[in-house]
C-alpha cells in the first residue's frame, strides 16, 4: 500500500519529467480570450477538442461575447454546435451561461470557484479549468484522463469520483506544478496511457507508474 508520503515524491519526480519534456503545456482548444475559452470547454464535455475548434469558429464569428450570446436563442446556437456530443442540452446551456454572467456578473467571469460552479453547464471541472488557464490560478481540473492516469499511475488510491480525485491529487502534486498538472496529465492520457492499449514502451515515467509494474 502507498503511503501518502510515498505518491507525493512519486509525483515530485514524475512532475519533474513531464515539466523537462514540456515546460509550458497548454489547452489544445483554440480561443482568444476568456470568454472564448469558457465556451469551448463547455462544449469539450464528452467530445474532442479537435472537434470542439472545428466547431468554434462559425459559433465565435456570429456569438463574439457573452453579450451576442446572451440574447441568442437556444436554436440558433443548436445551429452551429449540432455536430458535437449532447448539442441540445449545450446549446441550452450556452445561452444560460451568457445570460447569468451578463446579467449577475456584469458581463465578467467570476474569479471564485463557488460562484462559477452556479451558472449553468460550468461543473467543477470546466470551473477548474477556466480558473487555472484564465486566471493563473493553482487548481486542478479532473476529467476522464485525469482521473484514469492518475489512478493508473498510482497518484490516488481508491478515488470513487473526479472530486475525490481531486482532493487527493492536491494532496500529493507540488502546488507550483497545480497549474500544469492538469495540461501533462490530460496529454499523458491522451497520446501515451491510452484507456485501451497504454503505450508503456513510449512512457518516460513507467519506472514509477503502478500499472507498469504490475504488467511489465
Amino acid at each position: 500500500m502507498s503511503t501518502l508520503k510515498q505518491r507525493q515524491e512519486k509525483a515530485k519526480k514524475i512532475f519533474e519529467i513531464f515539466e523537462k519534456q514540456l515546460p509550458h503545456p497548454t489547452t489544445e482548444l483554440h480561443y482568444r480570450n476568456e470568454y472564448e475559452l469558457l465556451v469551448a470547454v463547455i462544449l469539450s464535455a464528452q467530445c474532442t477538442d479537435k472537434r470542439v475548434n472545428q466547431i468554434t469558429p462559425a459559433l465565435f464569428e456570429a456569438f463574439p461575447n457573452f453579450t451576442t450570446l446572451a440574447k441568442a436563442t437556444p436554436e440558433q446556437v443548436y445551429q452551429y454546435i449540432k455536430s458535437c456530443s449532447y448539442p441540445n442540452n449545450k446549446s441550452k446551456n450556452l445561452v444560460a451561461m451568457a445570460q447569468t454572467i451578463v446579467n449577475e456578473y456584469n458581463g465578467k467571469i467570476p474569479q471564485d470557484i463557488d460562484e462559477l460552479v452556479k451558472i449553468p453547464g460550468i461543473g467543477r471541472k470546466t470551473a477548474n479549468v477556466v480558473l487555472s488557464v484564465a486566471f493563473q490560478q493553482a487548481r486542478l481540473a479532473v476529467d476522464t484522463h485525469v482521473f484514469r492516469v492518475s489512478q493508473r499511475i498510482g497518484l490516488t488510491k481508491d478515488a470513487k469520483n473526479p472530486e475525490e480525485a481531486e482532493q487527493q491529487l492536491l494532496k500529493v502534486i507540488p502546488t507550483h506544478y497545480l497549474s500544469n498538472a492538469h495540461h501533462w496529465l490530460i496529454l499523458h492520457g491522451r497520446y501515451v496511457c491510452t484507456a485501451r492499449s497504454p503505450k508503456c514502451s513510449e512512457c518516460k515515467i513507467k519506472e514509477y507508474c503502478d500499472y507498469f509494474k504490475k504488467n511489465k
